[in-house]
């Protein structure tokens, strides 16, 4: 029994692709133009000829995950990992991945895969993507990394997780850490804000609407006193 996940190439993918071959194409026509017949406008054909041709090897085309190992099929070449050997995996986010630079393969055409240094750890990690998000980390019990973009990644995820579950990650920790610590430093600083804020409140005791209205209401009462007074008095005039 097994299970495909096919790649899908994201938009992004595809404009970025179309981009490298319209600027090796223009290269081209320029370089032949300017020097026909020279040695630099064969070089350079032959150099991307060779280049292209290259990549296409590692482009990535489906994930096949049978009973004993998991496939990383490519247009020419073949990843293989034994599942008895696969010691984590899990969803990756967007953010974890921005310390990836490639070393050798390919970025952006017809997707992201080849060889990576990992900046945050200084390790060379291994990836196969159509598109730079839904991120699924495979970890093997040599500590190797290899990344695939899939668009059903929750049901790789569960399908590939080793039957004792995962083994811990220091990575996961040290990110927990920074979350809980990013949090305290948000509530600290809300508590913050609200006591200067709260400091900084006008006084409206004195402003010149309430002095006002405290005259308004001094001469009612005034008023009012006088009215009835004249009152008593006249209650108990004689007849």
């Amino acid at each position: 029994m097994q299970s495909i996940y096919k790649y899908r190439f994201s938009r992004r993918t595809i404009y970025v692709s179309i981009v490298y071959l319209a600027v090796f194409a223009l290269l081209g026509w320029a370089l032949y133009h300017l020097y026909e017949g020279g040695y630099l406008s064969a070089w350079f054909t032959s150099f991307i000829v060779a280049l292209i041709a290259l990549m296409a090897l590692s482009i990535p085309r489906k994930i096949v995950v049978m009973d004993d190992r998991v496939e990383i099929r490519c247009l020419l070449d073949i990843t293989e990992i034994r599942r008895d050997e696969i010691a984590s995996v899990r969803r990756v986010e967007n953010r974890r991945m921005k310390w990836l630079i490639p070393i050798f393969g390919g970025y952006g055409f017809f997707g992201y895969y080849g060889h990576f240094l990992d900046l945050r750890r200084l390790d060379r990690v291994r990836i196969y993507a159509s598109e730079w998000r839904n991120f699924v980390e495979i970890t093997d019990i040599y500590e190797d990394r290899l990344y695939v973009s899939c668009t059903d990644a929750d049901r790789l995820v569960a399908e590939l997780t080793p039957p004792g579950g995962n083994r811990p990650d220091e990575e996961d920790e040290e990110d927990e850490e920074e979350d809980e610590e990013t949090e305290e430093k948000r509530d600290g600083t809300s508590e913050t804000s609200g006591r200067e804020m709260s400091g900084k409140l006008p006084d409206t005791s004195h402003s010149p609407q309430n002095q006002a209205a405290d005259a308004a209401d001094a001469v009612l009462e005034k008023n009012g006193g006088e009215a009835a007074a004249a009152g008593i008095q006249t209650v108990n005039k004689p007849e």
